[in-house]
């Protein structure tokens, strides 16, 4: 069970180790992008290109009776999206195992990964575990843990993760088919929480120290994005870095430096090297201010998101 190019690459990896992998399920398929094409997950198309059976249940707590029927023995979930109910959990003889992109209790929730960025984590992980009712609650099998690069985004952390969920599934795996691990509880006193994001967090103050909004605008990086708004419009960061340098007031616009768009926050500046206007496409920002860009020049960003 999985959504993301995180979970089709685990498939993959166990498609190719020949481990008998009878279905699959994962999200409905989503219109994408301004002319809403109907876009497959990318589990979806590793499961399509190899011939296997694909569910896409709109809410699997109600529509799980055909995954059932096929008396699985494991089932294996990677970033899928939503809540397994206790029907599927109870199910297997081997359980049902997740592999998490944090080094549980920590970051419990749907977006680990992101936040480990966003709150400026030096290290994450990938666990396994058995699932149980609870949020990412139940007892770890095995933990791996990795450093987070301070040039690492969204989209570079999820591929290490990635990997190294495809690593850890194929050196255990066999041992959790056989019932030969000792599983550990969690301690529940040194739980955190990576809530799904929502468009407010996808909002970016540069009233904030340099290095927080840095790690924000990278976490989001490149999926969903990150974005600030200036007179009422959006505009998009794609590339980004920073310098201790201050150069004017939290917000403001204070030119082009180095190549980059330069935008002021607490203890130094943001360098946007690449950015999009509401409705435009994203552009290096050397061209971006050359343009329209240079109307902005002192003009402040909101600090705070209204909507």
């Amino acid at each position: 069970m999985g959504t993301p190019e995180f979970a089709a690459h685990c498939l993959e990896g166990l498609l190719n180790a020949h481990y008998n992998i009878v279905a699959v399920v994962t999200q409905t398929d989503k219109e994408v992008g301004r002319k809403r094409v109907l876009t497959f997950s990318p589990v979806k198309e590793v499961a399509l290109r190899h011939g296997l059976k694909v569910f896409q249940p709109q809410k699997i707590r109600r529509e799980y009776e055909d995954i059932l029927a096929l008396d699985p023995e494991l089932i294996i979930t990677c970033a899928y999206g939503q809540i397994i109910p206790e029907a599927i959990l109870n199910y297997p003889k081997c359980g049902c195992i997740n592999t998490h992109g944090s080094l549980l209790p920590k970051l419990r929730g749907g977006a680990p990964i992101q936040r480990a960025i966003i709150n400026g984590e030096k290290e994450t992980g990938i666990t396994l575990m058995y699932m149980s009712k609870g949020m990412d609650e139940g007892d770890i099998l095995f933990k791996e843990s990795l450093s987070i690069a301070i040039d690492d985004t969204n989209t570079t952390l999820f591929k290490k993760l990635g990997d190294l969920a495809l690593d850890m599934l194929l050196k255990h795996l066999d041992a959790i088919i056989d019932g030969d691990v000792k599983p550990s509880k969690q301690d529940d006193s040194k739980a955190t929480y990576a809530y799904n994001l929502k468009k407010e967090d996808e909002f970016i103050s540069f009233d904030d120290d340099v290095l927080n909004v840095y790690n924000h605008i990278r976490g989001l990086l490149d999926k969903p994005g990150a974005f600030g708004i200036l007179e009422g419009k959006e505009y998009k960061f794609h590339a980004v870095r920073f310098t201790k340098e201050i150069m004017g007031k939290a917000g403001e616009v204070v030119g082009l430096f180095d190549n980059a768009l330069a935008i002021a926050c607490q203890n130094g500046t943001i360098l946007v090297d690449e950015i999009q206007s509401a409705g435009k496409k994203k552009m290096a920002a050397k061209d971006f201010y050359n343009g329209a860009g240079k109307n902005l020049l002192h003009k402040e960003f909101d600090k705070v998101y209204e909507h």
